[in-house]
């Protein structure tokens, strides 16, 4: 738990990708870590910029994807190819403020935590030194109840510092929900009582552009988010209140129901009380068979859905 394994996800990012490097080999990173950047099938120079930052520090692994797969699939792999037991996740485009990483792996030790993030996020446009908009999530433990009561989430963000067991505990990022797999994964790993937290007074630099890969898919096609995200929270539906599972497919809701989770949100059940709530929902208790027949009605449903959109 002493060295840090960062990993960055890139692609076409020639033009930031140095900064974002130079920001943790700087006053980030120290003795043990290691820094594993896996090239997404860059169209443009990427390559050639990372060879040479390659040689500048042999610290850094570059990884290169013979195919585009995605961000989650690049995250996969840093992960899998890291050597250490804590990672650290920094996009190819955002920045660390200095010195930023050692306070918030104390915090993730003295907490006995498994997730560890930044309490603000920055956002800049062209420079660090001019800010246009700030971001900030509520100090000290995070957890799923505060994401399905629509706080804004920590793990949205994708940049934070995680046990690589909480990462196999949640199966990884999800590689087919494009830029919401670290939404998703951060969901997961509290799904799956990952331990989150947030640092008070903590933050990092997010840059903001037209072009982010979150602009291009999230952003873009927001009407079709919540329908997308219905194929994560499918695979916990045995974890939610039957009239929430009735409410996400209902012909309103399916559309709409994860940017109104501020107003409507999702109830859990505990695992204990699972089989009785589910029962008074008209299926019998115990009967696992059943429950994963209507779970299956629902992917069924859910496949037709995204063909018609």
């Amino acid at each position: 738990m002493k060295a840090i394994s960062f990993f960055m996800p890139a692609y076409n990012c020639a033009a930031t990708v140095a900064e974002s490097v130079e920001s943790i080999m700087s006053t980030n990173f120290s003795e043990g870590d290691e820094l594993i950047i896996v090239n997404d099938c860059s169209t443009d120079n990427t390559a050639s910029v990372l060879k040479a930052l390659g040689e500048q520090y042999p610290a850094i692994t570059v990884i290169e994807h013979k195919r585009n797969k995605g961000g989650a699939a690049a995250r996969n792999t840093g992960v899998e190819n890291a050597n250490n037991e804590l990672v650290f996740c920094l996009d190819s485009d955002n920045v660390l403020e200095k010195n930023s990483i050692a306070p918030l792996k104390e915090f993730l030790i003295a907490q006995n935590a498994d997730v560890a993030c930044f309490c603000e996020l920055h956002y800049f446009s062209d420079s660090t030194a001019t800010i246009d908009e700030t971001w900030y999530y509520e100090p000290g433990v995070f957890t799923i109840n505060d994401l399905l009561r629509g706080k804004l989430a920590p793990g949205g963000s994708g940049n934070y510092l995680f046990t690589k067991n909480s990462w196999l505990k949640a199966n990884g990022y999800t590689e087919d929900l494009g830029a919401l797999d670290t939404w998703s994964f951060g969901f997961k790993q509290l799904m799956e009582n990952c331990k989150m937290i947030v640092l008070p007074g903590s933050y990092y630099f997010h840059r903001r552009g037209h072009d982010s890969y979150y602009m291009r898919d999230a952003w873009n096609k927001r009407r079709s988010v919540s329908l997308r995200l219905i194929k994560l929270i499918i695979n916990y539906i045995d974890r939610i209140y039957p009239a929430d599972v009735d409410y996400i497919f209902s012909k309103k809701g399916r559309f709409t129901w994860f940017e109104h989770l501020e107003e409507r949100p999702i109830r859990l059940n505990e695992k204990a009380g699972t089989e009785a709530i589910w029962a008074e929902h008209e299926i019998k208790p115990g009967k696992i068979t059943v429950l994963t027949q209507k779970a299956a009605r629902y992917k069924n449903r859910l496949g037709q859905l995204i063909k018609k959109k």
